[in-house]
């Protein structure tokens, strides 16, 4: 069974393990994905930018013909060398296709699938971790050390410092996504153009996202029961034109994250320290205290089930997937003010 812990990906990165030509990166956080796959898939040619070393292929698009992915993985170059076969992968698993990789992989070609959430069980992840010639890599929401780091190569590199007070409240409001955070803390410099020091006072007033706001009290107001409130907050999301792929994501999120302090609870940690190391805003975390009482581990179970089965419909439909994050969020909000 190959399949790494959270921790270890980067080092797999700097140094790929050549008796892995097939991996698959997944997770929550799919700005991290999309930026690991792409690093790991241009690593392995020698010129990214040539389309016939690098060669990207979209999974939905395979599943009419899953064989194509095998075909191209074998085809042999006309001038020699490595090449990269990065796949977006969509709903069909293209399991009979990757089998058939995992079983004879390819000599001259590393084969990147790039995922979203995948439940231990799904096919695709049951597929990659019991094969010897592929190995998956988890991709989690971004922890302290990691934003930490990310935050001072974003300012390094335009040659920028940062106060104390200031940096812990820009991490404290990145993390959702790699990709988003980095947009974040590229916007903040545009903020700062022309000087060499960012303040609070810079952060605040470029972190403080009205979308981002609506996000959260949405958040809240669904797992608390105020069903109303949550109703008027997603008008809102909708309003500033938030994804429902990417609301249902926020949710999905916020549950698991739930789900994971109310064991701490459970095995007698204090709440206020289980609150700290959520790093939600000061002003959610009554709420989120509030949450981790009224919400048990196995109805949280259900509830994360109900919503990555929200997160697949609302890709599947996407002309219903409003109505479908509404629908989740009323079912929610309403099993939470019964709890609260």
């Amino acid at each position: 069974m190959t399949a790494l812990k959270a921790g270890e990906v980067d080092s797999f990165l700097r140094r790929p393990d050549p008796r892995y030509p097939i991996v698959l990166i997944y997770g929550p956080d799919q700005g991290l994905v999309s930026e690991r796959a792409r690093l790991l898939a241009r690593s392995g040619v020698e010129n990214p930018d040539d389309p016939f070393q690098l060669i990207r292929m979209d999974g939905d698009q395979l599943a009419s013909d899953p064989m194509r992915l095998v075909d191209e993985a074998h085809t042999v170059p006309m001038f020699g060398g490595k090449r990269s076969i990065w796949v977006r992968m969509g709903n069909n698993p293209l399991a009979e296709a990757i089998g058939q990789l995992c079983a004879v992989p390819p000599r001259d070609a590393l084969i990147v699938l790039e995922a979203g959430e995948l439940a231990p069980k799904s096919p695709l992840r049951s597929l990659i971790e019991k094969a010897s010639t592929a190995v998956a890599l988890p991709c989690f929401v971004d922890e302290i050390k990691s934003l930490d780091l990310l935050v001072d190569q974003g300012l390094k590199q335009y040659g920028l410092q940062i106060d104390r007070d200031a940096k812990v409240v820009l991490i404290e409001r990145l993390g959702a996504d790699r990709l988003m955070s980095r947009n974040e803390i590229d916007k903040l410099v545009l903020y700062v153009s022309g000087r060499q020091r960012i303040t609070l006072a810079d952060v605040d007033a470029m972190m403080t996202d009205t979308g981002t706001v609506n996000l959260d009290q949405l958040i809240d107001s669904v797992f608390v029961g105020d069903s109303n409130n949550a109703d008027e907050m997603l008008r809102r999301c909708f309003a500033e034109h938030l994804d429902a792929g990417m609301i249902v994501g926020a949710l999905l999120r916020h549950a698991i994250l739930l789900q994971q302090s109310r064991a701490l609870l459970d095995q007698g940690k204090d709440l206020a320290s289980i609150t700290q190391a959520s790093r939600l805003h000061f002003k959610r975390k009554n709420a989120f205290e509030k949450q981790i009482r009224s919400w048990k581990r196995e109805v949280l179970e259900r509830a994360i089930a109900h919503l990555f089965e929200a997160q697949t419909m609302a890709r599947k439909t996407s002309a219903l997937a409003d109505s479908i994050v509404s629908r989740c969020c009323l079912d929610l909000s309403r099993h939470s003010k019964r709890r609260g």
